[in-house]
């Protein structure tokens, strides 16, 4: 894979970009500080505005490399963000990126993970050269599977007492997409003449 780092992104609704210093209040706001949306997640909701400092503070540090993924997305009709998209980690030997995501509750089930998803698998399949991106939810978190299949990720089963987050020792399901898969999918949306 050739890593391109955390590059500004644009799609019909959303600005996907790096995270800045000012971002601080609006994300421990808007998602950071909320048990409901960190439910599911590996970390906890954050208990003061300091925990979002630091955490923000080693991103933006972490920017230089070129293999760290982390996007703050702000709504374009919005001033300031509203959750995370970012690589939990890759595997160059065989090319697989595996991408993780929360959005605050007022911007859920609004479409913008999905869009937001969907613009990385697009950047990840065409700029870096993945060939699997890959993702996975707690069965009791469909919503989050829901965004996979609304990307065109499969489903791949699920693996028993596989993972973790703030509910102890979970089920993961995961789902995946490679890149021949999505262009066949791409290439079946296109209408025909």
């Amino acid at each position: 894979m050739k890593h391109l780092g955390t590059v500004p992104l644009t799609t019909s609704r959303l600005i996907l970009r790096p995270f800045t210093p000012e971002d601080i209040p609006a994300a421990f706001r808007n998602w950071c500080s909320d048990p409901e949306v960190t439910r599911y997640l590996r970390w906890p909701a954050h208990p003061n505005e300091d925990v979002t400092r630091m955490v923000l503070t080693d991103w933006i540090s972490s920017y230089q490399q070129p293999d760290f993924y982390q996007w703050a997305i702000q709504p374009k009709e919005e001033g300031e963000v509203v959750g995370a998209i970012t690589v939990v980690e890759h595997d160059d030997r065989t090319a697989k990126i595996h991408i993780g995501y929360c959005i605050g509750r007022p911007w859920q089930r609004k479409g913008y993970m999905s869009e937001a998803l969907s613009a990385l698998v697009e950047f990840f399949f065409t700029q870096v050269g993945a060939g699997r991106i890959e993702s996975l939810h707690d069965p009791n978190n469909p919503a989050s599977g829901k965004v996979m299949l609304k990307c065109g990720l499969l489903p791949e089963g699920v693996m028993r007492n596989s993972d973790w987050n703030n509910q102890g020792i979970v089920d993961a399901c995961m789902h995946a997409l490679l890149r021949e898969d999505w262009l066949r999918q791409k290439a079946e949306a296109k209408p025909t003449r």
